[in-house]
């Protein structure tokens, strides 16, 4: 097949790609202010998808662990080709709409490098794997990253309803404040964790992109994403976080625990936290394990509140799956692509078709901005008033006195 033809495909899967990690990531930033009322849904995904655009062009250290660090290419590794890629591509792709038409909040991370692993075994070797780079910027994290979120979040949570809380001085029994602050706060950190998620789960695009046009032999390797890639990247996965994602911000903003405004803020807080953090050390972090180890540890962090261990559970069974049947995926299809023009085409047509099939199977249950999340009776998303001018009130005045 044409060189040029396979890049162009690659390219088109992987802004696909891009555009379901959006969509897939959506609940990792606004489930929880949604599922308190601080914004309105529609609202929430707009807002998401603006600041993931932003934080697309502020980092491409975890784009350079992506084309130079997990899969040796270049005069010192092996000569990987687009075909490759395009099976790791279309493992990652089928696994993100899978878990996306169960509401499965996975990683969207684990299923490329997964596609991408079980590819280049296939069509090339172990050898076409580094396996030190992957175990110290992708295992690791993916082991500690959700727990240390977690914990910050659990402690974040204690400590924002022991300062909000008072005691009555004739009885000395606890009482407590208004928490509406809490509400009004969830808007900034979940901003910042959709800032954050631009800023490391678009790289990963941008990296695939990059490693196909060295693979190709139009860019150098060891070079960093050239400008349109980072422009077409950071608009596909915008264009993905606004389709909103109704089913994972379901699960996060109300099946794994009952969501208070303190607890969002908490959640929110430590989640953008590991996330920048990642980014600027070049690890590419599963955001959405980040996001529900903070859930679950805010959860944990409010008395009179549970976990919905079940729910947990399957979360982290779709977890440890992510990697190996990502892998599985890709490397069929790169068995398949081996063959040849033919291998490509059926390969792309039966991808196309599956993608396909679960968009209308989607249908019979639809989930939308208007039942994703049942917001709190209490809850209402937060107005800012503006000031009233000095004349209106004069007007006022004098309009009540007469």
């Amino acid at each position: 097949m044409d060189i040029t033809f396979m890049v162009a495909l690659v390219i088109a899967l992987a802004l696909f790609f891009d555009f379901t990690n959006g969509f897939h990531d959506t609940a990792n930033a606004m489930a929880t202010p949604i599922a308190t009322g601080a914004i309105k849904p529609k609202t929430a995904v707009a807002l998401a998808a603006i600041l993931n655009l932003v934080g697309a062009f502020l980092s491409t250290e975890v784009a350079k662990t992506v084309s130079g660090g997990i899969i040796r290419e270049g005069t010192d590794g092996v000569q990987i080709t687009p075909e490759i890629i395009f099976a790791g591509l279309m493992g990652a792709v089928l696994w993100n709409m899978i878990t996306w038409l169960k509401g499965l909040p996975s990683s969207s991370s684990h299923a490329l490098f997964g596609g991408l692993i079980g590819a280049a075994i296939a069509g090339i070797g172990f050898s076409a794997v580094n396996f030190e780079t992957l175990m110290q910027k992708v295992i690791l994290p993916a082991v500690f990253a959700p727990l240390i979120a977690g914990l910050v979040a659990y402690l974040c949570t204690r400590l924002a309803y022991s300062l909000t809380s008072r005691h009555d001085p004739e009885t000395g029994d606890k009482l407590t404040q208004k928490r509406g602050g809490f509400r009004t706060g969830q808007i900034f950190t979940s901003s910042l964790v959709a800032l954050a998620h631009g800023t490391n789960d678009a790289q990963k695009t941008m990296g695939i992109i990059t490693l196909v046009l060295i693979a190709a032999g139009t860019q150098e390797a060891g070079t960093g994403p050239q400008f349109w890639v980072i422009s077409a990247c950071a608009l596909a996965i915008a264009i993905g976080t606004y389709s909103g994602g109704w089913r994972i911000i379901r699960t996060m903003g109300s099946g794994l625990t009952e969501v208070k405004p303190a607890q969002g803020f908490a959640a929110e807080t430590s989640t953008a936290s590991a996330i920048l953090a990642s980014s600027h050390l070049g690890f590419a972090l599963s955001t959405t394990q980040v996001a529900s180890g903070s859930v679950i540890g805010s959860g944990l962090g409010r008395k009179g509140t549970s976990v919905r261990w079940g729910t947990a559970g399957r979360i982290a069974i779709g977890w440890l799956f992510t990697l190996p049947a990502a892998g599985i995926v890709g490397a069929l299809t790169a068995v398949l692509v081996g063959t040849g023009t033919v291998g490509v085409v059926i390969a792309a047509v039966a991808g196309f078709a599956a993608v396909t099939y679960m968009l209308l199977h989607s249908r019979k249950s639809s989930v939308g901005s208007h039942n994703a999340v049942e917001v709190e009776s209490a809850g209402q998303a937060v107005r800012f008033r503006k000031k009233k001018s000095m004349k209106s009130k004069g007007t006022k005045a004098k309009g009540t006195q007469s």
